[in-house]
């Protein structure tokens, strides 16, 4: 291994840092989380956390930063597993309701960092609204695939029908929610792909 193998590779000490904040900051929320607890239970010591995140806002944008990787990774993965734009929409839609019905599922990780951080202008707002727009720009040209004259609305109304299952999923029955979810995007590419049936056959 070379030193520059040495350099780029993430420290144990961070990932350890990290993979901990997501589970912590996820399941208890963010503010009520202090740097203290990150640090015992990552079991790292305070200089340890402080040269790898300078603030705890540091740690807060790399665990929005983090999932966002994660959930970006997925939608990939579904994209390039199905050529035909419904299928791949599907697909996605699939991979919510897999975490709908996780265990110790609370909701999307952004819609609750959201809620926490009101400041439009605030970084970890930021981070949450770039998030945001990936997500339903990808929506967008995936639908513009299924219907190009309705793609950007047809991509707001799943990321709408998105955002109430993942609140709603925390809340009641996962299994109905997820149903519910599935019936709405379903029924949202259904009338897209027969608009444009009907067009193309005009």
């Amino acid at each position: 291994m070379t030193r520059g193998d040495l350099e780029t590779r993430p420290s144990e000490a961070r990932t350890r840092l990290l993979n901990t904040a997501i589970r912590i900051f996820y399941a208890d929320g963010i503010h009520s989380v202090g740097v203290d607890r990150i640090i015992a239970e990552a079991k790292v010591t305070r200089a340890t956390f402080y040269r790898h995140f300078p603030g705890k806002e540091d740690l807060i944008l790399a665990y929005l930063q983090e999932v966002h990787a994660m959930e970006r990774s997925r939608a990939e993965a579904a994209i390039a597993a199905n050529p035909a734009a419904i299928d791949a929409l599907l697909a996605i839609a699939g991979s919510i309701v897999g975490d709908i019905q996780s265990a110790n599922f609370r909701g999307c990780a952004f819609l609750n960092a959201a809620a926490e951080y009101p400041d439009a202008n605030h970084p970890v707002r930021q981070e949450i609204i770039s998030h945001r727009q990936w997500f339903l720009d990808t929506l967008a040209t995936l639908m513009a695939q299924v219907h190009a004259n309705t793609a950007d609305p047809a991509a707001r109304h799943f990321v709408m029908l998105r955002d109430g299952a993942m609140a709603a999923g925390c809340l009641f029955d996962p299994a109905l929610v997820s149903e519910t979810f599935l019936r709405g995007v379903e029924g949202l590419l259904r009338v897209n792909a027969e608009r444009q049936a009907v067009e193309s056959a005009g």
